[in-house]
């Protein structure tokens, strides 16, 4: 089946889809993106990844390049499009074509830019049996929240997670608390059994699957504490886990090599999945193509 993107008002093939070389996406990261789970058909947490958009647009200043409405419509013919039943669909919008300066040009049209695939998410196996992370200093920019295109340190920390065999970079801030993955939030379970992940503010991106899971703990009645956390709590913790739109609830198993509690995905870990997954009204997709 051909892929398709979408590109300032046009379907295109995918290897077709592109924009003009002095795109400010391009020459200065200035642009801000987001991604949607499809699962089953269906989008998950979808408003809240719009909500999502409209405040990183605000916070610099960029104007939605069409009505929310109109995305969701964009979305979906994509989806279908490329007949994705579970994968993602990207969302990027820039602020535009204009000549290289440093200031933000005036009257220019912004960039939007939509992709989408079919994913697997995680490998029975990786379910099973959990995921590796490793720990790196945290090396961005002091607006974290935007979820901006700007990822060359998240880049570095992906790649030295696979030099070492691991799924994800926790890093980790100079007063050695964990802010979060490259790509995701980080969670630990306390031997009380409390679900502790660092609160919302200008250091974390503040995940969509990260609320939702907070709402779906607080409603089962599990203790739920946000609070920055150390590395070395991290160790001694009962469970791990990691938060995304593509992974859900994700548990993981080892930390810097070490197993974090009995080695194994923890209960309250695969509680939290099972629920999420239920919330968005679909299956596990783990196993389907």
């Amino acid at each position: 089946m051909p892929r398709f993107a979408y590109v300032n008002g046009r379907y295109l093939p995918h290897d077709d889809a592109a924009v003009h070389i002095e795109d400010r996406g391009f020459q200065f990261a200035d642009g801000v993106y987001e991604v949607v789970t499809i699962v089953g058909g269906r989008f998950a947490d979808l408003e809240g990844h719009l909500a999502r958009l409209d405040r990183s647009l605000r916070e610099l200043r960029m104007p939605w390049p069409v009505k929310p409405t109109s995305l969701r419509l964009i979305m979906r013919e994509l989806a279908a499009r490329n007949g994705v039943r579970d994968g993602m669909v990207y969302v990027q919008v820039t602020r535009g074509v204009a000549p290289r300066d440093f200031r933000f040009p005036a009257d220019t049209a912004p960039t939007l830019v939509l992709t989408c695939r079919r994913s697997r998410f995680q490998t029975a196996r990786q379910l099973a049996e959990g995921v590796s992370v490793i720990t790196i200093p945290d090396i961005r920019w002091l607006r974290r929240d935007i979820k901006t295109v700007g990822l060359l340190a998240q880049s570095l920390g992906k790649q030295k997670a696979a030099e070492a065999g691991a799924y994800e970079a926790w890093q980790v801030d100079p007063d050695g608390t964990v802010t979060e993955g490259c790509s995701s939030n980080a969670w630990i379970v306390t031997a009380e059994g409390t679900l502790v992940t660092r609160p919302a503010s200008n250091l974390i991106l503040n995940g969509i699957t990260r609320l939702s899971l907070l709402r779906i703990a607080r409603d089962l009645g599990i203790p739920v504490e946000e609070r920055p956390f150390t590395v070395a709590e991290a160790h001694a913790a009962r469970e791990a886990l990691m938060s995304s739109a593509g992974s859900f609830a994700l548990p993981v198993t080892r930390i810097d090599g070490k197993p974090v509690g009995e080695g194994r995905p923890g209960p309250l870990t695969l509680r939290l999945r099972a629920a999420y997954l239920a919330d968005v009204g679909a299956p596990d997709p783990v196993g389907r193509v």
